[in-house]
């Protein structure tokens, strides 16, 4: 055989090789791509199946008392199923947890992103993560033997003192009730703001900082002007994250919010949210109809969870430059 048959045979058996390990990378990341389009699926018939399961569990309700369950009285006994209280304690909870988590997290994250030495940087991110895992019924103990006692003898009455020509914080210092509630969710929701907002900041290139001090920019203006608006869309996920587990929380607030249906401007107040009340009654309820409200209003909680997320991705979608994707 001459050589140049040779290298003939050799260049058909490399040819061959090549086309075959192409073929089955192909048949590799078409496999890839089905099983993360079959996940997603999966998610989606999840979804739709629970709420499938809720409306037709609370359906009893919803053609039974209908347009009746838009008010404020609450009493199985007498056939009156109001929600409206319970929503009204699940938003104000909700709105305090996250106005005080909210801003105190993006801190947190922005510390331990950009400020904090690596050997402390560490440990206290550990620390920030683990308070993520602590149940929510050991929040709850805490709350009713250490924060609510601190809210009655000391935060209430200085609120009450200092700003008491407020409607928000007039009434007795109870210890218990909205306040107490809020507070208590914005302990709860901070580990999840602060760890996803730290390591939207980490994921900044380093690009966006280097051309902002290169300007002579100071390291606040570096991290107002570069880093924040960059992970804008990130942090604003991190806080529909940290909502959703306060809406949604229930034992912790069983434990600190009084459990009263009622609606009132003091936020020193008893009062009950949906989550709150599923947890409390449903062992109690008894009659179809008393069941079907309770599932009726966990399909309200779903809707409210469901149209807090779409409007914080209008948000963040209005806020982003055109062409880009929103994630």
């Amino acid at each position: 055989m001459s050589q140049d048959s040779a290298d003939l045979v050799s260049f058909r058996m490399a040819r061959r090789v090549e086309t075959s390990e192409r073929a089955g990378s192909h048949l590799a990341d078409r496999i890839f791509s089905g099983l993360l389009l079959g996940s997603a699926w999966i998610i989606l018939i999840v979804v739709c199946g629970l709420l499938a399961v809720l409306v037709k569990a609370s359906w009893p309700a919803v053609t039974t008392i209908g347009f009746k369950a838009a008010t404020l009285a609450w009493s199985p006994s007498d056939n009156q199923y109001g929600v409206l209280s319970f929503a009204f304690g699940t938003v104000v909870t909700s709105i305090i947890a996250l106005a005080l988590a909210g801003p105190m997290g993006i801190a947190v994250a922005l510390f331990l992103s950009e400020l904090a030495p690596k050997r402390l940087a560490g440990p206290v991110s550990m620390l920030v993560e683990l308070l993520a895992a602590v149940p929510s019924v050991v929040y709850g103990l805490w709350g009713l033997f250490v924060l609510a006692p601190v809210m009655r003898t000391v935060i209430q009455p200085a609120l009450g003192k200092w700003l008491g020509f407020l409607p928000l914080f007039q009434g007795p210092p109870l210890g218990i009730g909205m306040l107490t509630g809020g507070v208590l969710l914005s302990i709860m929701i901070l580990p999840t703001v602060a760890a996803i907002a730290r390591d939207v900041f980490a994921a900044v290139p380093n690009d966006q900082r280097e051309a902002m001090l290169a300007l002579g920019a100071t390291r606040w203006e570096m991290l107002t002007k570069a880093v924040l608006p960059y992970a804008r869309q990130g942090v604003i996920g991190a806080l529909v994250l940290a909502l959703g587990r306060a809406m949604g929380e229930a034992m912790a607030v069983v434990m600190v919010i009084g459990n009263t249906p009622a609606v009132s401007a003091s936020l020193f107040r008893p009062a009950y949210t949906m989550a709150s009340v599923l947890a409390n009654e449903f062992t109690e309820a008894t009659g179809q109809t008393y069941v079907a409200m309770l599932i009726e209003i966990g399909l309200l909680l779903f809707g409210m969870s469901i149209v807090v997320n779409v409007i914080a991705r209008a948000l963040v979608w209005s806020v982003s430059p055109k062409g880009t994707r929103v994630v």
